[in-house]
């Protein structure tokens, strides 16, 4: 433990967070839902809301295959070059992926699958894994958001890689250029942050992970939000959603 940085921590804040884990365990909603939208819709953002306000696990497949690729095996390279060509990964290495997660004692409040089903075998062999467990997808939050503000927003994101902090150069810029605000280590544009690779995850997208908002829509769990309108708007829209029998 950081004996420095954790000094630095107030009783208040302490007090506060203690209390956000009461209030946790008092309202464990136990869902599991499901966040679509482009890439850059701001599912990174809401999911990190969500974890803290109601205690669920944040399944990002974003972050498990980055960490996969940092940790140099021969599968994280391959993973590399498939996500640097802004391509999908294969559905048995994700669901495997997500199946191991969801066995794990953080996930049992709920989860919040970020980035996963990205087509409809996915959609179909998740419901099939949680059916062998009693569980089910309860809600399916669609973060609508137009194509060129994706750009826009992707276009300028830069990330610490061993937090996963991301800042935008125009809407949520660093306290110090090219550094991060907590540790002032460097930030790092990732290759599937540069425009081309953008432009080819939104074709991916459009052609075969929109239809799972069809998907969901049939089964009477799809909630849409406009996702262009200032955070805590949007933040609002989710946690009624959420809160939702």
């Amino acid at each position: 433990m950081d004996t420095q940085a954790y000094s630095k921590i107030s009783n208040a804040a302490l007090i506060q967070e203690l209390y956000r884990r009461y209030r946790c365990q008092e309202e464990a909603l136990r869902k599991r839902i499901v966040l679509l939208g482009m890439p850059g819709a701001g599912k990174g953002t809401h999911s990190a809301k969500m974890l803290a306000r109601f205690c669920m696990c944040h399944l990002s497949t974003g972050d498990l295959l980055r960490e996969e690729v940092r940790s140099g095996s021969e599968f994280g390279k391959k993973l590399k070059g498939i996500m640097e060509r802004g391509e999908l990964i294969e559905d048995e290495v994700m669901c495997n992926l997500i199946k191991q997660q969801l066995a794990k004692p953080a996930c049992a409040n709920g989860a919040i699958l970020d980035g996963f089903p990205r087509t409809i075998p996915q959609a179909e062999k998740l419901d099939q894994i949680l059916k062998q467990s009693g569980q089910q997808i309860d809600q399916a939050i669609f973060m609508n958001v137009r194509e060129q503000v994706v750009v826009d927003r992707l276009g300028g994101r830069w990330t610490h890689l061993n937090s996963g902090r991301t800042y935008h150069y125009k809407f949520n810029p660093p306290k110090v250029h090219g550094v991060d605000d907590i540790t002032g280590e460097p930030l790092v544009q990732r290759e599937d942050d540069k425009e081309a690779t953008i432009r080819n995850r939104l074709n991916v997208y459009q052609s075969k992970t929109s239809p799972i908002i069809d998907y969901y829509r049939k089964k009477g769990i799809l909630f849409e939000v406009n996702a262009e309108r200032p955070v805590n708007d949007i933040w609002k829209d989710i946690k009624t959603i959420v809160k939702t029998k």
